[in-house]
This record gives structure tokens, C-alpha cells and sequence, in this order.
């Protein structure tokens, strides 16, 4: 049914369970599996000689840990995992990049980092399921 899957994480609880969810879809029907951390570009400076360049450097390190942590997870159940690192806007980044492997199923946590918690979806993933023309699979 999914050949190719794409997780979405920001190292949150929900994208953690994210994560899950898409090892085991990936495993389930032997799919290709794509993880994308989005260094918000909103939030976070763009690197550039000044003082926000530190932390933008720190969250892209953060962000690759994240991504090394997935991929870990999936080599264990014989899975590649294909990881991007990358910086913009989160929903934008990660419905371009479901569009250039062309994604059949994005998973994405019901909330991360930035939102508060409570009954409300996260605007990252409200923004997904509304924009991304493909399934879209929220994990709380």
C-alpha cells in the first residue's frame, strides 16, 4: 500500500511517536523511509556572522541527532532511513519534500515542540493535513 513514507520530527513526544508509527508502516509494507527535521526559520535566525547563529547551529546539531536517532532505530528492524536536515518554514519543507519523493504517507506528531499542550493540533501539522494532498497519518 505505501511504498514510500515520510516522518517528520522536531524530537518531541508526539514526533517520537511519530516515528514509531512510521517504522512500523515502513516495516509492515517494506517501504522507503524519509525522516526531515526543519530548523524553523521563523524561530530560529539564519546562520550569518551574529549572535542567533550559536543556538540556529545548535538546533541543526540537535536536529541531526534526532535524525541519526530514527535512522538508528530503523537499521535495527533492517530498515534505511533516509535523512534531511533542513531549514524554512516546517510545513512548507515538509510538504516540498513529500513532493519530491513523492510520499505516500506522511506521519507527523499531533503537536510538537512549539505548541502548547492541550486539545488544540499543532499549526505544523494542521498546516500538513490541510496543504499536503496526500494521507497524512497524526500521532498522539
Amino acid at each position: 500500500m505505501y511504498d514510500t513514507i515520510l516522518v517528520a520530527t522536531d524530537g518531541s513526544a508526539d514526533a517520537n511517536r511519530a516515528a514509531t508509527h512510521a517504522l512500523e508502516q515502513a516495516e509492515q509494507h517494506e517501504a522507503e523511509l524519509h525522516a526531515i527535521f526543519v530548523v524553523d526559520t521563523d524561530r530560529y535566525a539564519e546562520p550569518a556572522l551574529s549572535s542567533t547563529e550559536l543556538e540556529t547551529i545548535e538546533i541543526e546539531e540537535w536536529g541531526d541527532q534526532e535524525l541519526s536517532e530514527i535512522a538508528d532505530r530503523g537499521e535495527e528492524l533492517d530498515i534505511a532511513v533516509t535523512t534531511q536536515c533542513c531549514h524554512g518554514k516546517p510545513y512548507v519543507e515538509i510538504i516540498n519534500y513529500a513532493d519530491k519523493i513523492d510520499a505516500d504517507l506522511v506521519v507527523l506528531g499531533y503537536h510538537g515542540h512549539s505548541h502548547a499542550k492541550g486539545e488544540q493540533i499543532g499549526s505544523v501539522t494542521d498546516r500538513v493535513v490541510q496543504n499536503a494532498g496526500r494521507p497524512v497519518l497524526v500521532a498522539t
